[in-house]
């Protein structure tokens, strides 16, 4: 995991940070947590890295 938040703005900027970086996009995974009425919805940036 990499970054996490409930806002979306933040979110967005830290997309913005790793595509300024070069991040490549095909690594990159945004889950979206839904709390419903018990917690607040999370947004949570992962990347992928490969074993070895």
């Amino acid at each position: 995991m990499i970054f996490e938040t409930r806002d979306q703005a933040e979110l967005r900027a830290c997309m913005r940070s790793l595509q300024e970086a070069r991040v490549d996009q095909a690594t990159i995974r945004i889950d979206t947590l839904c709390g419903r009425l018990t917690q607040p919805t999370t947004y949570r940036l992962s990347r992928f890295i490969t074993d070895g």
